[in-house]
């Protein structure tokens, strides 16, 4: 296996989001407008309630998929499909926004920390207009392999064969959170055709060898797998790779279509209320 170098290396920039809750970005910048199939990425962590506080209050979204794997904390979903979730550590929830999905993600805690990841995938041409789904995993249900001095959850693809809670036939999506104790090394084959990236967030790590800094991005060159060893801290990180679909991307905040045409539409149903296939569940008064 030729292990897949460090191409570009891309610092989180802290922005706020929703309410004003913090989040630090690192795909969706400047630095890296998208990486296909990828359009986003965002990771929230923060002890200080006033930093997540507010939330993200009702918003819609057309054309991709969100991906939100809560680290630690509590936050209620709900969206115009009628589903109410709760997020808690350790669990996952995908939804599909295709043609039109308005929701909420909100804290149910006033203290703690709240830490976690939301990822955007985008959607093929053909289905950006299809159904919206909705699926969540609590974290016991999300398959753990544990051996020496290595931690690592699959929430997507494979791993030491067992099989992640979810699957995008479109993508191919592999999403690992893997843990290493100091000095440990984790190996995994990725597809050469597969665009992919490690983000560290707990200890240090080197990436074939090269420094892989907490809180920032690492594109994987080319390769076929990842080869990543902990530093005198240890390592926690995501490891997420996908297909990439080659197809035009064309976005307009939460609208992510392949023409200017179908971002105008996007925004004209959505000021029509015709986003979605059911009226909003966020009247005044629910």
């Amino acid at each position: 296996m030729t292990p897949r170098p460090i191409r570009q290396l891309v610092p989180a920039l802290e922005i706020s989001e929703g309410a004003g809750v913090t989040v630090h970005r690192s795909i969706g910048t400047p630095a890296l407008k998208n990486l296909d199939p990828f359009l986003m990425l965002d990771h929230f962590g923060s002890d200080n309630p006033d930093e997540y506080i507010a939330g993200f209050p009702e918003h819609p979204h057309r054309g991709f998929i969100t991906f939100t794997y809560m680290l630690d904390g509590h936050m209620e979903h709900r969206d115009s499909l009628g589903n109410r979730g709760d997020l808690k550590a350790g669990g996952a929830q995908w939804m599909k926004a295709a043609r039109g999905v308005l929701h909420s993600e909100m804290p149910q805690q006033s203290e703690g920390r709240m830490r976690g990841f939301q990822l955007w995938i985008n959607l093929p041409a053909a289905e950006k207009m299809s159904d919206p789904a909705y699926q969540e995993f609590a974290a016991a249900a999300i398959p753990e392999v544990v051996e020496a001095h290595t931690r690592v959850r699959v929430l997507a693809g494979s791993y030491a064969g067992r099989e992640g809670v979810i699957d995008d036939p479109a993508t191919s999506v592999l999403y690992l959170d893997v843990t290493l104790a100091a000095g440990a090394r984790f190996r995994q084959a990725v597809p050469a055709a597969h665009q992919g990236f490690v983000y560290v967030f707990e200890g240090d790590a080197a990436l074939a060898g090269q420094p892989a800094p907490r809180h920032a991005l690492a594109v994987l060159g080319a390769g076929e797998g990842v080869e990543i060893e902990a530093g005198r801290e240890g390592a926690r990180f995501i490891l997420v790779a996908g297909r990439p679909l080659g197809e035009p991307i064309v976005q307009h905040g939460p609208f992510v279509m392949n023409t200017r045409a179908e971002i105008e539409q996007a925004i004209a149903d959505y000021r029509a209320g015709r986003l979605t296939l059911a009226p909003s569940p966020f009247a005044k008064g629910d």
